[in-house]
């Protein structure tokens, strides 16, 4: 029972904060929900109901935990389809169906479904739908109406719009154009303005406050009507009282038309892309650490919408730009979104009337920023540096969405990508002949350090990522991880980001993320999300270096070492050791050494079996060269294996009076006098205190490694530190 009395002290004690940061966020979602809503060609007021309904629904059904419901911008293309050729009252059931669906999805565990489309060809139909959205409203916040069939024809419409704004004669017209112009410039300058009690409201909210104050002072101070033509006022914003008595009466008659379930579908695809993007990136901020439910918050926001939608509302999303409002005015639970809904439902009851004072140019505004955001062309210039073939996608995918549609959009930028992973690869068979094998192995290594290990063979793109997103979220963010991709012919640039992503949440949380097996592919690009393959003769450029391999050419600057990155054959030295007896090396890598240092660290590539038996491995290794000769040796943990080796007559030599270490090592060699002999209690004391390791001795050397796999950076500097420390040793002796 104690936790529990303790949550509920932690909620109340947490409840002002909430409370203040959902009336911050009210103060944004109460013009987005209007300007939203008219952008969409609905009432202004569907756009409050929606986020009312999604912050009530939500907040006490939901999965995540400082995230804000409400509609989205990402569906304004969709709704002025969907309202434009179905009609309004159509187009609110297919709202409620495509709740439905939603619900479908959380139901079904889909909450995986944003991490099947690339991440290119996302980028390129969020950059569309802010061209449709910049496209449409430009025109209205310059106070010019306009009516085209295409989205392109409204962006070629921009210069001419702007040329008649300068030469407006009409007074109406001309103000209301300033309204628009001023609140875009609001929009454009409030974050450099850094000051904290003008940034105490936000911008959007500034621009109600001051379009209210303006309409005022023509009233009370000047006794004149408001100067802005009234076709550009607000109009229409009723009260609780008629929202409720003008619920509109579903007719489900006229579902059974290709249109209809064309937009059902499209508002499905779309609430549910930008509800998962917008989870995975507010728990990023979340300062408490959690992991949302996305399943859950599915399935909450899919019954919010149901009822958005018998209610007159917009489909109920969860929203990026208000939940990092949220976040950073210090909500921590989701009582700030039901709070954020509170005070919407006050708004409407305390100032309906003062709302139609506001100008609509002044709303198109916020829409217009919004659209710029999400199409701006740092977005370009990003995606071109991660690689060309990914702005081929996110340009098919924008094209596309504009010219057709937003499924037919997201479908061909799919297709694209598909087809030049096939070229870059020069293999159709990689990704079809493996596509529905296992291709992730996921174990937890029984070592000091408990490692959680992941192997991906074949390939690794948006095609199966799936199967590697759910191993990695099975595991704690305060546990170590290391992917090896070393296997894998092929990573695409979705994976990249991913992984990066993983890295950024397992260090903020305390644990860690290593992406390893790398550096043998190849890549156009120096951004570390571009896509890697892997070619039958690797080459390793010094600026396509990988994350890893950066962090070693940095680790041995610390060390005062010299890195290298390329191949090497001339590995004789590695002849006289027993564990290779068996094995055939075929080069070693990523070495750091010195001229005057006897040790050097390296990752190496050997061969085990031959023909349909062989078998290649990479792992990282150590080398010490000794000045004196010692005798041949190795050591090991003793585990089952060897117990069972010593019945087959391999036989583990004790060191006398330390039964400590002869019960936990297993030590083998020809000369047992002069082993004994070497391993005197400055040594077997040293091996003691110390995690285990394999360690060889080839006469006049000693071979140094943890497991037969490529280490992270972690573990790098774990071998080279009880490599350093063992050499002091050995020639203390």
């Amino acid at each position: 029972m104690s936790p529990k009395k303790n949550n509920i002290k932690d909620f109340f004690k947490a409840l002002p904060k909430n409370i203040f940061s959902g009336f911050v966020v009210s103060l944004i979602a109460l013009p987005l929900g209007l300007g939203l809503a008219m952008a969409s060609d609905a009432p202004p007021i569907s756009g409050i109901i929606a986020a009312i309904v999604g912050g009530i629904v939500v907040s006490i059904l939901g999965g995540s935990h400082v995230t804000i419901a409400g509609p989205g911008n990402g569906l304004v293309g969709v709704l002025l389809v969907a309202i434009s050729t179905l009609g309004l009252e159509n187009a609110y059931i297919a709202i409620i169906f495509s709740g439905l669906l939603l619900m479908g999805l959380g139901f079904f565990r889909m909450g995986t479904l944003a991490d099947f489309f690339p991440s290119s060809a996302i980028q390129g139909m969020l950059a569309a739908i802010g061209l449709i959205i910049l496209g449409k409203q430009f025109h209205i916040m310059l106070a010019h109406k306009i009516q085209r069939e295409d989205t392109v024809d409204y962006l070629f419409e921009i210069p001419f719009s702007i040329n008649d704004a300068i030469h407006y004669e009409n007074k109406g017209l001309i103000f209301a154009a300033l309204a628009g112009v001023i609140s875009l410039a609001i929009m454009l300058f409030y974050s450099k303005i850094r000051n904290k009690y003008l940034q105490l409201i936000p911008a959007p909210m500034w621009i109600v406050i001051l379009s209210i104050g303006f309409s005022y002072y023509f009233e009370l101070g000047l006794h004149q009507p408001n100067p802005i033509s009234k076709e550009y006022m607000i109009s229409g914003i009723p009260s609780i009282q008629n929202i409720i008595a003008d619920i509109p009466i579903p007719n489900f008659n006229n579902i059974w038309t290709l249109s209809f379930w064309r937009s059902v579908l499209a508002l499905t695809l779309i609430s549910s892309i930008e509800s998962l993007l917008s989870i995975k990136a507010v728990d990023k901020l979340d300062p408490e650490k959690r992991r949302s439910n996305v399943n859950k918050d599915l399935k909450a926001l899919g019954l919010a919408t149901v009822g958005s939608g018998f209610l007159g509302g917009l489909n109920v999303v969860t929203v990026i730009a208000r939940s990092s409002v949220n976040v950073n005015n210090g909500a921590s639970n989701r009582s700030s979104n039901f709070f954020h809904a509170t005070f919407l439902v006050l708004f409407i009851v305390l100032f309906s009337t003062q709302l139609t004072r506001i100008p609509l140019p002044a709303l198109m505004a916020i829409l217009v920023y919004t659209g710029y955001k999400l199409a701006s062309p740092s977005v370009i210039t990003k995606i071109f540096s991660i690689g060309k073939e990914q702005l081929i996608i996110f340009f098919v995918t924008l094209i596309v969405t504009l010219k057709i549609g937003l499924i037919t959009g997201i479908i061909a930028g799919v297709i694209a990508t598909l087809i030049i992973h096939i070229v870059i690869n020069k293999s159709f068979g990689l990704f079809f002949r493996n596509l529905l094998k296992p291709n992730v192995l996921m174990f937890k290594e029984a070592s000091d350090e408990n490692n959680f290990y992941v192997s991906v063979k074949h390939f690794c793109s948006f095609l199966n990522y799936y199967r590697l997103k759910k191993q990695l979220d099975a595991v704690p963010e305060n546990e170590d991880v290391i992917v090896d991709f070393s296997m894998c012919e092929f990573v695409d640039h979705t994976v990249m980001e991913n992984m990066h992503s993983y890295q950024e949440l397992f260090n903020k949380r305390g644990g860690h993320f290593d992406v390893i097996g790398l550096d043998m592919h190849d890549t156009d690009s120096k951004h570390p999300f571009a896509l890697r393959r892997m070619l039958p003769v690797p080459k390793i450029i010094k600026n396509n270096l990988t994350r890893r391999q950066t962090n070693m050419e940095s680790l041995a600057e610390d060390y005062k070492y010299n890195y290298s990155s390329k191949k090497e054959k001339e590995v004789s030295f590695l002849n006289n050791f027993q564990f290779f007896s068996t094995k055939n090396v075929n080069h070693i890598y990523n070495k750091l050494s010195h001229k005057e240092s006897a040790i050097c660290m390296f990752d190496i590539e050997f061969s085990e079996g031959e023909f349909i038996a062989k078998e290649v491995v990479r792992s990282t290794m150590l080398y010490i060269e000794l000045n004196d000769d010692i005798p041949k040796f190795t050591l090991d943990k003793e585990g089952f294996l060897e117990k069972v080796s010593a019945l087959a007559g391999f036989k583990d030599i004790d060191i006398e009076n330390h039964d400590d270490f002869s019960d936990r090592f297993y030590l083998q060699g020809e000369n047992k006098i002069a082993i004994s002999k070497f391993f005197n209690d400055d040594v077997t004391h040293f091996f003691e205190s110390n995690p285990y390791y394999h360690v060889e001795s080839n006469g006049n050397a000693l071979l140094l490694f943890g497991k037969e796999r490529l280490a992270s950076l972690k573990e790098i500097k774990a071998l080279f530190g009880f490599g350093k420390r063992l050499k002091e040793v050995v020639i203390s002796t």
